[in-house]
């Protein structure tokens, strides 16, 4: 019974490691998009009406 507990414990740790990680990559802008933003301005998102 007591493995279980320890088990438990190890895993919270790991759980909590990973959440502190991917809070710490979103405030530091990782996940942010900046390939898109650049190349909005090549392509037109209007169809342009035939003469």
């Amino acid at each position: 019974m007591e493995i279980i507990i320890i088990i438990a414990i190890i895993s919270m740790l790991i759980a909590g490691g990973f959440l502190f990680a991917f809070l710490w990559g979103v405030k530091d802008g990782q996940f942010d998009d900046d390939y898109s933003p650049p190349n909005r301005i090549l392509f037109d998102d209007t169809i342009k009406p035939k003469k």
